[in-house]
């Protein structure tokens, strides 16, 4: 298994030796570090790896999550709940299940020269949000006539449903509604450019979401 987290930076292009223009987006993955490992025959109950990502003040972070990462002075109380993992204060902890868990360690650092320049991933993240959007901007109905003396049927949705028959609207049924603001995952992205200096990596398209926010890098499952 191969994953890391990052923060969306922005898209650029590549420009091959032949001239084909190719639109990537820059994303800036690593370090992270391994916070937690979960084996499927200890109490967890499943393979896993937590990864942590984003180095942030102490301060900024919970006391539950510092003794997470052991980063709180262990209680005279409690000697036992002492975790070494020599990892900073990270802001965003991520799981990644995964069937290899107990070739990783706690504290292990990751950065992105596990990935190679071809390689098929997966990016995940959180699209931009919308708003409140109607089923012409939401779904892209077609609206109603825009002749024919209608005055305020151009971008309604219609019939919904039926009435004694039926006498209910069926769920999932497409209305106006939340648009955007939800889990997304861009398929099979080809890593164009890797630079392991700055932590940078360039995968072909877009991914979801606006510049500045956590996405999840992996292998790509159907590539």
């Amino acid at each position: 298994m191969k994953g890391l987290l990052g923060i969306k930076l922005g898209m650029s292009q590549v420009i091959a030796d032949n001239g084909v223009v190719t639109p990537v987006t820059i994303i800036q993955a690593g370090p992270c570090y391994v916070t937690q490992v979960k084996v499927a025959d200890a109490a967890d109950g499943y393979d896993a790896v937590q990864m942590g990502f984003q180095e942030v003040k102490s301060k900024r972070l919970t006391k539950g999550q510092l003794g997470h990462l052991g980063l709180v002075k262990p209680s005279t109380k409690h000697p036992r709940r002492k975790r070494s993992l020599n990892v900073p204060s990270l802001r965003y902890l991520r799981e990644f299940r995964t069937k290899t868990a107990a070739t990783y360690k706690a504290g292990q650092v990751l950065t992105v020269s596990q990935f190679e320049i071809g390689d098929a991933v997966d990016v995940i993240g959180q699209t931009k949000g919308k708003g409140f959007a109607g089923v012409v901007k939401r779904h892209g109905f077609r609206g109603g006539p825009k002749t024919h003396g209608q005055s305020d049927r151009h971008r309604a949705p219609g019939s919904i449903g039926a009435t004694s028959s039926i006498g209910h609207v069926f769920k999932g049924t497409r209305m106006a509604g939340h648009m955007g603001n939800a889990r997304y995952t861009a398929q099979n992205l080809k890593v164009m450019r890797i630079d392991s200096e700055l932590n940078l990596i360039a995968v072909r398209g877009p991914v979801p979401g606006p510049k500045g926010r956590l996405v999840i890098i992996q292998d790509a499952a159907k590539g």
